[in-house]
């Protein structure tokens, strides 16, 4: 069986670079562009993301980000959103007295942690759900996070005709969401490519589902 093809989205923000080694790692034929064909055609897309979320998603809209992720996922073309990248996939993000209106994939807010201690930095546990796919074998890893800002509730009400997302929690003072799967979309706050062998062994979990 080939590998799978997966484009990494280069609009200008994210840990490309490492994304790309560590895919490549986990078993992707990777590629690193910011063409629109490239990232439809492929078999999964991976949308990085570090900084502030405005900045993010004023890249994002500069390249026509949110129609391209629609698209995919109208098709029911696996996306991965990591760090920012997940943040982005909310309705809007409230950062340093700007209020900005996100992807709107999901309901609800990216806002400041509740915790006494900020940034969160460092290796952290997860809570994830029994049926995840994404950490199937990693229940009792660490991964790696770097951030200060994350969504700290889960308001997407649940449609019986759908499966319900499935939603990892980790906690840094309060519980925040660390991951989601939903059909074709996933996300994790934290980064895979800097998560070690937990983290090779998610994105090859990721990979798994491609073909799925």
């Amino acid at each position: 069986m080939s590998a799978p093809k997966v484009v990494v989205f280069d609009y200008g923000s994210g840990n490309v670079h490492s994304a790309v080694k560590a895919l490549q790692l986990a078993g992707a034929d990777v590629e690193l562009t910011g063409d629109r064909a490239r990232a439809l055609e492929a078999d999964g897309l991976v949308v990085p993301g570090v900084g502030a979320f405005a900045a993010v998603m004023e890249q994002l809209n500069a390249v026509n980000g949110a129609q391209l992720i629609d698209q995919r996922l109208a098709g029911g073309r696996p996306v991965l959103g990591i760090c920012v990248g997940m943040q982005v996939l909310f309705e809007r993000g409230i950062e340093r007295g700007s209020d900005v209106d996100g992807l709107g994939e999901w309901p609800g807010t990216i806002d400041l942690l509740d915790a006494p201690v900020l940034p969160h930095i460092g290796w952290n546990t997860i809570d994830a759900p029994a049926d995840s796919r994404l950490f199937a074998g990693l229940a009792d890893e660490r991964f790696y996070f770097v951030h200060s800002y994350g969504a700290r509730e889960w308001t997407m009400d649940e449609q019986p005709q759908y499966r319900p997302p499935l939603v990892t929690w980790a906690t840094h003072g309060a519980p925040f969401v660390a991951a989601v799967e939903n059909g074709p979309l996933s996300a994790t706050q934290f980064h895979p490519e800097k998560s070690g062998q937990a983290g090779i062994r998610l994105l090859s979990n990721w990979l798994g589902t491609l073909a799925a």
